[in-house]
């Protein structure tokens, strides 16, 4: 017999990137309460960072979990986070998602100009 094995409203039938995109989404509602700035700016997931410019050598700098795109004329700004870096870094859904949301912090803290700790008290607390 081939098909699903679970009905598209089971969680099980999200694929991994549907689950990581909800990951960021679960860790920007939790920062709008606090930051409703928040709204104005566009939260996006990508599988990894492009290089710079297609030219340029790989070096042996760590790969980023995330980055920021400043608003420019017309375009709001945007925090990006790279799945498949945070994937390899984390073993289960609970260790993911905590990365997941300290890369968050650290991208919304870089973009308004704060420390992480004044974007989330609870940044670089051990759960």
């Amino acid at each position: 017999m081939r098909g699903p094995i679970a009905p598209p409203q089971v969680p099980l039938a999200a694929s991994r990137a549907d689950a990581f995109a909800d990951l960021v989404q679960d860790s920007v509602e939790r920062l709008e309460r606090r930051w409703p700035q928040l709204a104005e700016i566009d939260f996006m997931v990508l599988e990894v960072p492009r290089p710079a410019a297609a030219d340029e050598p790989w070096n042996d700098e760590a790969v980023p979990l995330g980055g920021t795109v400043p608003a420019r004329e017309g375009r709001r700004a945007r925090v990006v986070v790279y799945r498949r870096p945070v994937e390899i870094r984390t073993k289960g859904r609970d260790e993911r998602a905590a990365l997941v949301h300290e890369v968050v912090v650290e991208q919304v803290a870089e973009l308004l100009g704060l420390t992480p700790e004044t974007v989330d008290p609870r940044y670089g607390d051990e759960d």
